[in-house]
Order: C-alpha cells, then sequence, then structure tokens
C-alpha cells in the first residue's frame, strides 16, 4: 500500500479535526513537502481555500479573515523558509488576539542537520510568539487516529488567543492517486466523522466576573477611555457612557464615534489636565493607544481607581498603574454593569473639543494628507469598511477624524509594523464581502507590493489609497538629526505607483485636488479594485500635525 496514501490519510484527519473548532477559511502557499495537506484540503468543501505565492502576505491574509470572521483561521506552508515568513504575522496576532493555525510541512528526522535541501529546525521556530505547538511525529499507521485527533484536540483548547503551530514532518512518496488503502485506520474514529464534535473537549470557564462595588463607583465622577475594540463593542460603549455622562476618550480605533474628537489634539490643553484631574474613576476597554497625549494621560492619571477591561490575558497597561485588571468579554461585562443616567460632570471637555473642531475646519484647506484624514468620513464607501495602515496615516486619522460610531475600522495595531497590510486588508475584505477603502503610506505600500495580487480576487470593489509623502516621514516628528534624516530615516523611494497598478492590471488615479480625490474614490467603488495616489509634499502631513497640536493647547 502506498505511503503517499497514507500521508493524505493522516493529513485528512488533521483537518477533519480543525473543523470541530470552528475553522472554515485554510489559506495555502504552494510547495512540494505540504502536498499531502494541500490536497487533503481541496478534497473537501468544508473549507474555503485562499491561495498565496507569498507566505509572508498568506500569512497576513489569514490575520484578515480572523479579524472579520472571529473564527481560527489556518495557514498551511512548506518546509524551510517558507516557515519562518509566517512569523510577522504570528506576532501580530499573538498581540491582538486573532486565532491563527501555523501548520508547516517538514521534513523527516533524518533529513534534519544534514545537509538535505529545503530543511530547518522547525519545531519552536515561532516561540514565544504563539501560545502552544505540537510537534507530530511521522505519519504511520503504528500510531492510531484516535491519538493525532487528541493531540490536535489538546493544542488547540489552549488557544485562547493568538497562534498555535503544527509541524508535521512527512517521508517520501508524497503523490499519488488517491486509493481505499488505509481507510480502516481512518474508520477507527467511527461516529466521529459525523458528529460535528472534538474528539476531546476541554470545557472552558466563563471570566465574565460581576465587580460587586460596580453600584457606588457608577455614583462617582468618572472616565472611559476606548482602545481597540469590536464596532458592536465601540457602539455600546459610546451609549454606556453617555448615559452615565462620563467623557469618552476614544482613539480612532475605538469605533465609538469618538464624541469627544480629536482629544488627541486638546488633551494637553491645561482645561483638559485641570477637568479630568477630578476624576475618581478611569474605566478602559482594549489597549493599541494611538496618540501620545492620550498616552500621557493614561499613565499619569491618578484617580481613585483604574480599571482595565479587555478579553485578552495579562498586562495590557504600558504605564503599569494600579487597580483592577478585568479579563472578559466586553460586551458580557457591560450587561453585568449597567449605567444608571447622569448628567456629564465634566462639560469643559465638550466644549474644548468643539473649538478644536472650528480650529481645524479653518485651517486643514490645503490639500494634503491631513485634509484627506480630516475628511475621511466622506471618502468612507456604505455598508463598507476602513483598513487603515500604521505610521504617520493613524495619527492623522486620529487627531483629524471623526469616523461614524460603530463603522467598522481595521489595523494592524499591534507590533504596529508596515508589514503585511495589503495582505491583512485583503483578507478583512474576504471576510466581510463588503467595499473596503485602504489608506496607507508608501513606503507601506511597497513593503508588501506583492499583495496587491490579492486584490486582483476582491469580491467588492476596493479602493486602495496611498499617500506618497516621500518616504517615512513620521521620522520628521521625531528628534532625528536633519542632516541624515532622508538618508537613514525617511528613505523616500522615489517611485510612481502607476506602474504598480498596472503590474496588477489594477485601475489608477493620481488626483491632485479633494474633489478629484473624492470623485476618482467614489468611482473606485463602482466595481473592481482601483489604486489612487495621492502625492502630497514631503513632511507636511507630520508638520501640521505638529502645528495643530502646539496651537490647540491655546485655544
Amino acid at each position: 500500500m502506498s505511503h503517499a496514501t497514507f500521508n493524505r490519510r493522516w493529513a485528512t484527519v488533521l483537518l477533519e479535526t480543525l473543523t470541530r473548532h470552528g475553522v472554515r477559511h485554510i489559506c495555502i502557499a504552494p510547495g512540494s513537502r505540504s502536498a499531502p495537506l494541500a490536497l487533503a484540503a481541496a478534497s473537501s468543501d468544508k473549507w474555503v481555500c485562499h491561495t498565496h505565492f507569498d507566505e509572508r502576505g498568506l500569512g497576513f491574509l489569514a490575520l484578515g479573515l480572523a479579524k472579520t470572521t472571529h473564527q481560527p483561521v489556518a495557514v498551511i506552508v512548506t518546509s524551510g523558509t517558507a516557515v519562518a515568513n509566517l512569523h510577522p504575522a504570528l506576532v501580530e496576532a499573538h498581540l491582538t488576539g486573532e486565532k491563527l493555525i501555523a501548520i508547516s510541512a517538514d521534513r523527516p528526522p533524518e533529513l534534519i542537520n544534514c545537509g538535505a535541501n529545503q530543511a530547518i529546525e522547525q519545531p519552536g521556530i515561532f516561540a514565544p510568539h504563539v501560545s502552544a505547538s505540537l510537534n507530530l511525529p511521522r505519519p504511520s499507521p503504528a500510531i492510531p487516529a484516535r491519538w493525532l485527533v487528541s493531540a490536535v484536540d489538546t493544542l488547540l483548547a489552549q488557544q485562547q488567543h493568538g497562534g498555535v503551530h503544527i509541524n508535521c514532518p512527512f517521508a517520501e512518496p508524497l503523490y499519488g492517486a488517491d486509493s481505499a488503502d488505509y481507510l480502516s485506520w481512518q474508520d477507527e474514529l467511527g461516529s466521529w466523522w459525523h458528529s460535528g464534535k472534538p474528539w476531546l473537549s476541554y470545557p472552558q470557564q466563563s471570566h465574565a466576573a460581576t465587580e460587586e462595588d460596580w453600584p457606588q463607583w457608577r455614583e462617582k465622577r468618572g472616565v472611559v477611555i476606548v482602545g481597540r475594540v469590536s464596532a458592536e463593542q465601540g457602539k455600546q460603549l459610546a451609549a454606556w457612557a453617555a448615559t452615565l455622562g462620563w467623557p469618552l476618550l476614544g482613539d480612532v480605533v475605538s469605533q465609538t464615534g469618538q464624541p469627544l474628537p480629536s482629544a488627541s489634539l486638546w488633551l494637553a490643553h491645561p482645561m483638559a489636565q485641570q477637568a479630568l484631574a477630578d476624576a475618581q474613576i478611569v474605566v478602559q476597554f482594549g489597549g493599541s493607544l494611538t496618540g501620545k497625549n492620550l498616552l500621557n494621560y493614561q499613565n499619569r492619571c491618578r484617580p481613585e481607581m483604574y480599571w482595565l477591561v479587555d478579553q485578552l490575558p495579562g498586562q495590557r497597561h504600558p504605564g503599569s498603574v494600579g487597580g483592577r485588571r478585568i479579563q472578559a468579554d466586553i460586551s458580557d461585562w457591560l450587561q453585568r454593569h449597567p449605567a444608571v443616567v447622569h448628567q456629564p460632570w465634566c462639560p469643559q471637555l465638550a466644549t474644548l473639543a468643539q473649538r478644536t473642531t472650528h480650529y481645524l475646519q479653518q485651517h486643514l484647506q490645503q490639500f494634503g494628507e491631513a485634509q484627506l484624514a480630516h475628511r475621511l468620513t466622506a471618502l468612507l464607501p456604505e455598508n463598507g469598511a476602513l483598513f487603515i495602515g500604521n505610521s504617520l496615516s493613524i495619527r492623522l486619522a486620529d487627531a483629524f477624524a471623526q469616523l461614524p460610531a460603530g463603522y467598522p475600522l481595521y489595523c494592524n495595531r499591534g507590533a504596529s509594523g508596515i508589514d503585511g497590510l495589503l495582505a491583512t486588508a485583503a483578507g478583512v475584505q474576504r471576510g466581510t464581502g463588503q467595499p473596503l477603502l485602504i489608506l496607507l503610506g508608501d513606503l507601506s505600500a511597497l513593503y508588501d507590493l506583492n499583495s496587491l495580487a490579492l486584490l486582483q480576487q476582491a469580491t467588492a470593489p476596493v479602493v486602495v489609497v496611498v499617500v506618497n509623502n516621500q518616504g517615512g516621514q513620521i521620522f520628521s516628528m521625531l528628534p532625528t538629526p536633519v542632516s541624515e534624516r532622508e538618508r537613514f530615516f525617511t528613505m523616500p523611494p522615489r517611485v510612481d505607483f502607476c506602474h504598480a497598478a498596472a503590474l496588477f492590471g489594477l485601475r489608477f488615479a493620481q488626483p491632485a485636488g479633494w474633489h478629484e480625490l473624492r470623485d476618482a474614490v467614489a468611482e473606485g467603488f463602482k466595481a473592481g479594485t482601483t489604486l489612487i495616489e495621492v502625492v502630497v509634499n514631503g513632511d507636511d502631513g507630520a508638520q501640521t500635525l505638529a502645528r495643530c497640536a502646539s496651537e490647540v493647547v491655546h485655544l
């Protein structure tokens, strides 16, 4: 009987086990050693299979799918450096909580450390950026199928957040026509094949405890800080804080509608600092705050009590503030801690927000990336979503935009890197099936340029807005030496993105003003994928942000 057939049996049982844990999407890169896994995935309609020629982009594609489906997503790659290329996406998932299952094919042990081709030491390669790992033995009929499903069930029971790694050595032969050989091996699992349940289940305990003193604290002067939460949670938190009469300081990723917009600018105002000093309790939901002034307030405030509520485990406050670290689903926690109606206790903040909004309307008239961020809401597709890049793009949006409450916004704000942003956005689009606006800088786009190939297969219109500001202009806001800034920090690429659009068969536009940009975006959302390059003057956006921040404190 063919060993190639048994490799397929082994791979089939492994992938079938994943379905019992909610896996519906499998992302697959080309490779020979991973052939048993890829062919097993292709043989069933239980999964939606996604493919990409670049493993790094494939990992981020899976990350985007996991963000939107809220399900674990599997990634299959071949052996060697293909495995290492998944590391950046697993680092991000480790910090933001999306469940990825990295499945790497491997050479059998006798081909490791002996000069064999495409063979590296793969077990433990992602530590400490996965929550658990499983190094499987070489497939053998002597190993019962019930052991394999039990081992995978046990691994996935440990995956509360972030990624896990399954390493699968396969000995040749890897190919061959499927046959009825070794059916008895997999048939020992009996009714499991039709049950839809794990072979070995690990019931989970709920973490949504009730703070018994909440009825007392909700009568006090409170402040709500909201970082990265879901769109639905953002709407719930906005209503909860408004009922309590507590000011809500929302990050751009909060999806709360930022009822006090541009807080990252006016929080440094003396009137804001004086008013907030009277807060008795601060309740923070989610992490990954963007604006420097909000981060400063988070670290320096000294209320009587500080609660931080987040479903991820561990320390989530960079300032190591004392108080209560509450690990819970935010929606569940809000149900257990209802608000009662109070009048706003801190109207000074609303006054500052209004003054800042009026100031920005007057001072952001020149076309550029600051004005683009300020008017971002006008570009959003109806019933769609927004994906925003890191570095300067998200900081400008945080300072100048006010996005609608509950409008879906996605980003990679765990490690906050610029790698894999287009691939993640492609996964977001596939997961939602909705139109998507992508906003990112030129270096971010170049860093993930080949992932434009993934957007050729978008299931709804996609518009990619690339702000070409000649490099990493975020460094112009830092004390980098001017004499060496361009050479060693901003590194302007000096490229024309029309060629990137042509390379991948995408529509292209290069508007020179706001009205042209708005029209190009609207046209792009009629069909297909459109790349729009907005060419701006170097560090104008960064300098505008710095100028506004310095002037708002004197309003």
